[in-house]
């Protein structure tokens, strides 16, 4: 006898999807699956807005992914984030340089985390200009990485401490307008020993 539809549909189960410690283990929403073991390995992208209820962040999104369900929750971890592309595009302005590196760091407990921040001038700089911002971003994120474990180091991306530590330090080099981390993702997580 075949399964209708419908039989499929009452047999699967729903599930509440939490944010990780570093978020607040907050609620982000539900999901359906039939067995849990599906639910492994899901990716589940929310803006920073929706979770901390501040509107000023939703061009912040955090991709999540599931590694445990217990019970009808579904427990996510960080993989990364990025900012939206209609954010982006309107930092981009005429006469103007924007200056990007792609760093990977060695957080404090381990984690290997590949950094992508861009440093926006307020005019257009030179060729050795741009060599040296993007030098005094490279030192700015590894000394970060360094003295941080992985969720504090998140933690300082998302909120903008990262982008403004890196404004602060190349502000002398060349005045910028505005610098924002694009894009993290978590590359390796440390051996389980």
């Amino acid at each position: 006898m075949a399964v209708t539809k419908a039989e499929g549909w009452k047999a699967k189960q729903w599930y509440n999807i939490v944010a990780p410690e570093m978020f607040g283990k907050s609620n982000i929403g539900e999901t359906v699956a039939d067995v849990p073991e599906k639910l492994m390995g899901r990716v589940v992208e929310v803006t920073l807005g929706e979770l901390t209820n501040d509107m000023s962040k939703q061009n912040i999104k955090l991709v999540l992914k599931v590694d445990r369900v217990g019970g009808d929750s579904a427990y996510t971890k960080y993989t990364g984030h990025q900012l939206t592309q209609d954010y982006l595009r309107s930092l981009v302005k005429r006469q103007t340089s924007s200056v990007e590196t792609n760093i990977s760091v060695k957080t404090k407990d381990d984690y290997t985390v590949r950094v992508k921040p861009s440093c926006f001038t307020i005019k257009r700089a030179r060729a050795n200009q741009i060599k040296a911002i993007r030098s005094v971003m490279n030192n700015v994120i590894a000394s970060r990485a360094k003295e941080l474990d992985m969720a504090q180091f998140i933690q300082e991306v998302v909120t903008g401490k990262l982008s403004a530590s890196i404004y602060h330090d190349v502000k002398p080099v060349y005045p910028l307008r505005r610098v924002e981390v694009r894009k993290t993702e978590i590359e390796a997580e440390p051996a389980a020993s």
